[in-house]
């Protein structure tokens, strides 16, 4: 098994949980934001998976290690920058996936689960987003992770790979305390910088047609995405050439308001929430209907909200005292 990206935050789960099972698991990761810790004692190579050598790498580890199924984290994830950058995060994005394909075709190894994102949706919006709602990414970041499923569909028509794209929502908390979630990119750890802080956690518009009039979004625990990976990894050993396409996400909507109140009796702070102004391009609502997943693969979600807040506030003391030792040697 290959895990490309094993060394982050998602991809570091999965590879806990199929080493649990009994896998064998080897990882490719750049280490930009990969931490080798999360996956210690698995072998670790360290690549650019967009250079223009990586396929040659990649057909040599995939044949060395037997591969065969790949599960295709590795990607760069920051909206802002992909703004900012728009042709290095096609080449980045679309470039190492395209890249991991050649290899796979070269070493004959057939099935792959790749990583996409709810951010293909856009601009839709609703309370039962399904995999056949339009898909209008906003931003270069979503565009690159729709193309990557064109991508992979069109490998499967050439190559007759057995594929999955993985939809997420929005993925936090911590299976196990050490891997959880250390950059400030979502909701939950940006929640957490300010309480570190002192500062009070800001909510962007309160002024949404919701029954709290804060945005709505489908928060999904990262253990239950690993599970979803392992599940949807098993159903491709069965069956003929075809790419899947699944939302992962709990189905039910929880709003701003709510995740920040609970992350504050969480943590036992006192601070009380700041409203600015609504973000351009935030929809009001964004659930998924996960029920393709559940029919078809039989996956569902099984951890809460408080699940997650609990997880990732354990989690975050972890790092916090590590830091703070760190910083006091």
């Amino acid at each position: 098994m290959l895990v490309t990206g094993g060394a982050g935050f998602i991809g570091s789960h999965v590879v806990r949980l199929l080493r649990e099972r009994g896998d064998e698991v080897v990882v490719v990761d750049d280490l930009v934001s990969g931490d080798p810790d999360r996956v210690s004692g698995v072998p670790l190579i360290n690549l650019d998976l967009a250079h223009t050598d990586s396929p040659d790498a990649l057909e040599t580890i995939m044949r060395g290690y037997g591969v065969r199924s790949v599960i295709h984290f590795a990607a760069r994830k920051h909206v802002g920058e992909s703004v900012d950058r728009p042709a290095w995060y096609y080449q980045q994005n679309v470039g190492s996936l395209a890249n991991v394909l050649l290899a796979m075709e070269r070493a004959r190894v057939s099935e792959i689960v790749f990583s996409s994102s709810a951010a293909v949706y856009g601009s839709s919006e609703g309370s039962s987003l399904r995999e056949n709602t339009p898909t209008k990414p906003i931003n270069p970041y979503g565009e690159t992770k729709l193309v990557g499923e064109w991508l992979v569909a069109a490998a499967v028509k050439s190559a007759g790979l057995r594929a999955s794209s993985l939809r997420y929502f929005n993925v936090a908390g911590a299976g196990w305390p050490e891997l959880g979630d250390t950059a400030v990119l979502n909701l939950v750890p940006m929640v957490f910088e300010r309480i570190d802080q002192g500062l009070p956690p800001l909510i962007f518009g309160e002024d949404y047609a919701t029954p709290d009039g804060t945005c709505i979004r489908d928060y999904i625990h990262v253990l239950d995405l690993a599970e979803a990976h392992l599940a949807t990894l098993d159903s491709l050993s069965r069956g003929s050439a075809r790419h899947d396409i699944y939302n992962v996400g709990t189905g039910k909507g929880s709003s701003v308001r709510e995740m920040v109140a609970m992350i504050l009796t969480e943590s036992g702070s006192c601070l009380v929430p700041e409203i600015q102004p609504r973000r351009a391009g935030d929809p009001a609502v964004v659930v998924a209907d996960a029920q393709s997943i559940a029919d078809s693969v039989g996956w569902v979600a099984k951890l809460d909200l408080a699940d997650i807040v609990a997880s990732a506030w354990k989690s975050h003391l972890l790092f916090t005292k590590a830091t703070s030792s760190f910083a006091a040697l």
